[in-house]
């Protein structure tokens, strides 16, 4: 496959790059799949599983919290009552809101 990189315009050129990287890309994420299964493989056929043998686990998944607040300017603002009080909430209350007028 031989391009004459010369006769092509910028547009050619630059599509040409964007599928060359997409191949380059799809390339790697493929050889890291097969050295995976390979490695599994093996682990397998010793007995084990990959997760024993590198101390990774599948770990524990995270729920989304539900909604405890619900900004009253608007609804579709809320917060789960974890981690730091978003803007709205911080002004209602300094406008003195409580906490239960603005629950979800």
């Amino acid at each position: 496959m031989d391009i004459d990189l010369n006769t092509l315009s910028l547009k050619e050129l630059k599509d040409l790059q964007a599928q060359v990287a997409k191949a380059i890309s799809g390339f790697a994420d493929r050889k890291k799949k097969e050295a995976l299964a390979a490695l599994e493989e093996k682990a397998r056929d010793m007995g084990f599983s990959l997760a024993e043998l590198t101390g990774v686990s599948a770990g524990r998944k995270r729920t989304v919290s539900a909604a405890k607040y619900r900004n009253p300017e608007n609804p579709s603002e809320t917060w789960t009552g974890r981690g730091r009080q978003p803007r709205w909430y911080a002004a209602a209350i300094k406008a003195g809101k409580s906490p239960e007028e603005m629950a979800a």
